[in-house]
């Protein structure tokens, strides 16, 4: 229980607290599992979500800020990194029409054969993380998960606006 494994001698403040902590103690748990199978293969795991998002664009590509808009976490420096990816020859950059800064990256062959090589061990690792739970278990976690995370991104957009 997250009490013990985080050597809590005092209770939560609330339910939500323990929940928070149990979210993002959870997360870097799983995160640092598939991370060291994503590293395995030379790249970040922020660098492997470009190119699986890269992956889906194809063939047209897409413009750096629809990558960052897509991104599962968000990640300051999306140029620095496309520079990376692009310095290991994994994607391309073009620059497309009248506008020289509108910039559209695609992802190279090698960047391809690079995430084929990812698909069997990171699906591995994802079944992994979850094998504890049922088909049905793992539906109301998504579910769960899904409603949490729209209900903070409704709170965010009407924090802006005010």
């Amino acid at each position: 229980m997250l009490p013990g494994e985080i050597q809590q001698r005092r209770p939560f403040r609330s339910r939500a607290e323990e929940a928070l902590l149990a979210l993002l103690r959870t997360t870097d748990r799983v995160r640092s599992a598939l991370g060291r199978v994503i590293e395995s293969y030379g790249i970040t795991p922020q660098q492997y979500n470009v190119l699986r998002i890269l992956r889906g664009a194809e063939p047209e590509g897409l413009r750096t800020l629809a990558i960052t808009e897509r991104l599962i976490e968000r990640a300051p420096g999306i140029t620095r990194m496309i520079d990376r990816l692009e310095a290991k020859g994994l994607v391309g950059r073009e620059r497309r029409g009248e506008d020289r800064r509108c910039v559209h990256v695609r992802i190279t062959a090698k960047g391809l054969k690079l995430l084929e090589a990812l698909d069997d061990p990171v699906d591995r690792a994802d079944r992994e993380a979850f094998s504890c739970l049922s088909r049905q278990e793992l539906a109301t976690l998504i579910s769960l998960l899904d409603r949490v995370r729209h209900h903070n991104e409704t709170l965010e957009q009407s924090r802006r606006r005010r």
